[in-house]
């Protein structure tokens, strides 16, 4: 792939288990799982998933002691898998004690995730906080200073909203709960420096719903400081609403350089799998030319001239059988993961957008002859005829890789 002219945004590295995030590493995918933690069985096998579809950390819910007691045997699980994916503990009213209960949760986990607006008031709310930053000393672990618009704290909310009602100059209230959020975020990493964790040690996130609160908020927040930062909407939604609002914000931020670590927040269909916003950040981050996790499909939308639906299916099976073969490519043939596979549906662009490809075919629209030339590297390298077309291609794909990738295993 083509080196990307982004420019990102300078950041402190940060060291989550054997990921970095930040200091120029290339932009992290994560998820989250929507088990019950405490149900080993359920969570190890849904964070095996999602490490396997291609999530760099993984996120779990730590909300009661069964939870935190769980966490170790999930990590024993994931290890004796062959999965050395880092666990997240998302932490939200009780982290405080959770982590002095069960000190073997905070070993196992390589990230905690703290939310300032639920960590308490007052003098309660600083000593819980500092609880939680000195476990992450204790351990060594990175935390991610997480704040949510829909959990702010609600003492800096009341103090800077009055602030701005009695300003001769007051600020529209999207402004000021955007600011909130960035002095919420900069406050906390201050306050945890403090206590000893590094800037080496923190990541920080200011999530929102709306797509130009987010976009508005996170340009002031990289302006403001020079720490890690994970993005993200709070909700995005359910299927294209929630694909098509995330790609809108993070796309605009990942272009200006800002962002080291995502996560698309999908609602999943009923028994749908979360692998999906996996599968969502990978394409976002590989259309932008940021990274490159598979090969990538090129397929025309069909028209007139294409009304049989043989090359839609053949699209979906090409890029179903990639998919399927990159565990097994990815370690072995170095840059497959760059290669570009074009399946067209009729004369019009089919030649030109095969030629362009990699590897790529043409075939035969409504009235055109039926044949189907295959184009690899720009040159014709066979045209296929007669009921297995698609067979005929999905072993050219397979040759194409073994002869122009070099086995790296």
């Amino acid at each position: 792939m083509r080196e990307s002219p982004v420019k990102r945004h300078p950041t402190v590295g940060v060291r989550v288990g054997s990921v970095m995030v930040g200091g120029g590493a290339p932009v992290v995918v994560q998820s989250m799982t929507n088990t019950d933690t405490a149900d080993v069985g359920a969570t190890l096998s849904q964070v095996a998933e999602l490490a396997r579809a291609g999530s760099e950390l993984v996120r779990v819910t730590v909300n009661t002691e069964a939870a935190a007691r769980a966490v170790p045997a999930i990590r024993e699980g994931l290890e004796a898998q062959g999965l050395d994916v880092p666990l997240v503990g998302d932490f939200h009213f009780n982290g405080h004690k959770l982590l002095q209960q069960v000190p073997e949760c905070g070993e196992a986990l390589a990230k905690y995730r703290i939310n300032p607006g639920n960590v308490g008031r007052g003098a309660k709310r600083d000593e819980k906080f500092a609880t939680m930053v000195e476990m992450a000393c204790r351990h060594d672990r990175a935390v991610r200073i997480g704040v949510n618009w829909g959990s702010m704290d609600q003492e800096l909310v009341v103090q800077m909203m009055d602030e701005n009602a009695s300003s001769r100059q007051p600020l529209d209230n999207d402004r000021v709960i955007r600011e909130i959020m960035v002095i919420s975020a900069l406050g906390n990493a201050q306050r945890a420096e403090q206590l000893g964790l590094g800037r080496d040690r923190i990541i920080l996130s200011c999530k929102m719903s709306g797509v130009q609160d987010l976009i508005a908020v996170y340009r002031e927040l990289a302006g403001r400081c020079d720490y890690a930062l994970h993005l993200g909407l709070t909700e995005a939604g359910m299927g294209s609403k929630g694909i098509v609002a995330s790609t809108a914000a993070l796309a605009v931020l990942l272009q200006e350089g800002v962002g080291d670590t995502i996560r698309i927040s999908l609602t999943p269909e009923p028994g749908g799998s979360r692998s999906q916003e996996v599968q969502v950040a990978q394409e976002i981050l590989q259309s932008m030319g940021l990274r490159s996790f598979n090969p990538m499909v090129v397929a025309c939308p069909g028209c007139g001239r294409t009304s049989s639906t043989f090359f839609q299916q053949l699209a979906l099976d090409i890029q179903d059988y990639l998919r399927r073969q990159m565990p097994l490519w990815r370690g072995y043939y170095p840059g497959v993961e760059e290669m570009s596979v074009a399946v067209m549906g009729c004369v019009v662009n089919g030649p030109g957008e095969s030629k362009h490809a990699n590897i790529g075919i043409s075939l035969p629209g409504s009235g055109e002859v039926p044949v189907a030339p295959v184009y690899e590297d720009g040159e014709k390298s066979v045209t296929l005829k007669g009921e297995r077309i698609a067979e005929e291609f999905q072993q050219i794909v397979q040759r194409y890789v073994e002869t122009h990738y070099t086995p790296g295993g």
